[in-house]
């Protein structure tokens, strides 16, 4: 019996439990399965994991050739132990065939599927074979752009053009930056007297691109005086408390309607910092979560286990953020399982809730009062139609542009130059901002501003 490296296994089951749909890449790989590893096992564990989420499609579709009975359907632990070893085979050339194959093998034969393993590797020793790595014939474009569904590609094509497209698809199969937020200068002198080094963020002042060290295992992270954050995430926070700032008035009472995982909470209390604020969430896991980010803030952030739909407080708020629950395919770099899991029709069912919730939004906002309406998804359905739709139907509302909250981020010096002359070119005819991965250095985001008519 070969022995099965303590990476693979931990990738093995994490792969076959989100094969499952019983939990999300992103929350696995920052829970407990990989916290007995070494730093080499979680980092290989990771890029497993991510390496083959990632590139699923293409890896299903190398392998399906090579099955006597290219349309059989396969049980999840096979399948995914031929993912691995697929994925390993044509894509992490420092790993040699051997340890790829055996342990692919190996883990299909331990999961209970004995008869499954003589398969598994008559099938990875032909796509190991010398010459089958150049026989794919793909670029890397065409590569990425065939590693997403078709249906989301040309959707992409078609609202944004072809060549916006692909860079989607390229962001979509690079791992992201590890960009973090430091509003304060010693914070980030600290954390290089500890080993870690940066670069600037693209867009915001505020926003850093670690490039070496552990910034989790410092004294700042886990104080809160540091944390992970992307940089489109922090600059939906910089608008919103912008579009506050902007109307004239204090800003006293503030709604975050959506808030788990609290990070945009976080920025609107830094930049208000005289501001009574009501971060709700109605998911209890995501509640607990935010409870427990937001515990160093209790005194003026009230953490509320709420549907926002179901809100009593009408015209009570100055400001109101919705950073809606969305199918979250501006984020397939961080969370490339979504791009399995998501279907067209999807779309529709989200819109229904994202509608509810703006409109809880608007009525929570006093008259004269801003609501900054946000979605990490690319499709029109979840975003400019969403905004149309309850515009259409709450005659005391408009639309405004983020152009202006662009130009004040920039001489408040919240916006670096390039990053102010990026985000204009991006804000949309109606007035909306729409940042494409791969376009800008982001996750994918959208927000647009509401006001309430006095």
């Amino acid at each position: 019996m070969s022995a099965i490296s303590p990476a693979r296994n931990a990738a093995f089951s994490i792969l076959l439990a989100i094969e499952r749909g019983k939990a999300h890449s992103d929350d696995l790989l920052h829970g407990t399965a990989l916290d007995a590893l070494s730093a080499a096992d979680r980092n290989l564990a990771t890029a497993l994991v991510l390496g083959v989420l990632r590139w699923q499609i293409l890896l299903d579709e190398q392998l399906k050739h090579l099955l006597k009975k290219p349309g059989a359907k396969l049980d999840p632990e096979p399948l995914i132990a031929l993912r691995m070893g697929a994925f390993q085979l044509l894509f992490l050339d420092r790993i040699p065939n051997h340890a790829a194959i055996d342990e692919s093998v190996e883990l299909a034969k331990q999961s209970g599927h004995r008869f499954a393993s003589g398969m598994a590797n008559a099938v990875l020793r032909k796509l190991g074979a010398p010459g089958v790595k150049a026989s794919k014939n793909l670029s890397d474009e065409q590569a990425s752009v065939e590693a997403h569904p078709a249906w989301m590609v040309e959707r992409w094509a078609q609202f944004y053009g072809l060549a916006a497209a692909r860079a989607i698809c390229r962001h979509g199969q690079a791992q992201p930056p590890l960009t973090v937020r430091i509003a304060d200068p010693s914070v980030e002198t600290e954390l290089i007297e500890a080993g870690v080094r940066f670069e600037p963020g693209e867009l915001l002042t505020a926003a850093r691109m670690a490039i070496s060290g552990d910034v989790t295992a410092t004294a700042a992270f886990r104080e809160g005086r540091v944390r992970v954050q992307d940089e489109g995430s922090q600059l939906i926070g910089e608008l919103t408390a912008c579009a506050g700032k902007d109307f004239g008035q204090e800003v006293e009472r503030i709604l975050d309607a959506c808030a788990a995982p609290g990070g945009k909470t976080l920025i609107l209390a830094e930049r208000n910092p005289l501001a009574q604020i009501l971060a709700c969430e109605a998911s209890p896991r995501r509640f607990a979560a935010l409870q427990k980010r937001l515990a160093a803030s209790a005194g003026r952030v009230e953490c509320r286990h709420a549907d926002a739909t179901g809100l009593k407080e009408d015209a009570a708020f100055d400001l109101v953020l919705a950073d809606v629950p969305c199918s979250g395919t501006g984020t397939l770099g961080r969370n490339p399982e979504i791009r399995h899991r998501i279907r067209l029709e999807n779309l529709a069912r989200q819109a229904e809730r994202q509608r509810d919730l703006l409109r809880a939004a608007v009525r929570c906002v006093r008259p004269g009062g801003r609501v900054v309406y946000s979605t990490c998804s690319l499709e029109p359905e979840e975003n400019e139609q969403i905004v149309a739709a309850v515009l259409e139907g709450n005659h005391d509302c408009r639309q405004i542009s983020l152009a202006s909250c662009v130009e004040s981020m920039l001489l408040s010096g919240i916006l670096t130059p390039s990053g102010a002359e990026r985000l204009g070119a991006s804000v949309t005819p109606e007035g909306a901002l729409r940042l494409l991965p791969g376009t800008l250095p982001t996750d994918g985001f959208f927000a647009a501003l509401v006001e309430k008519i006095e």
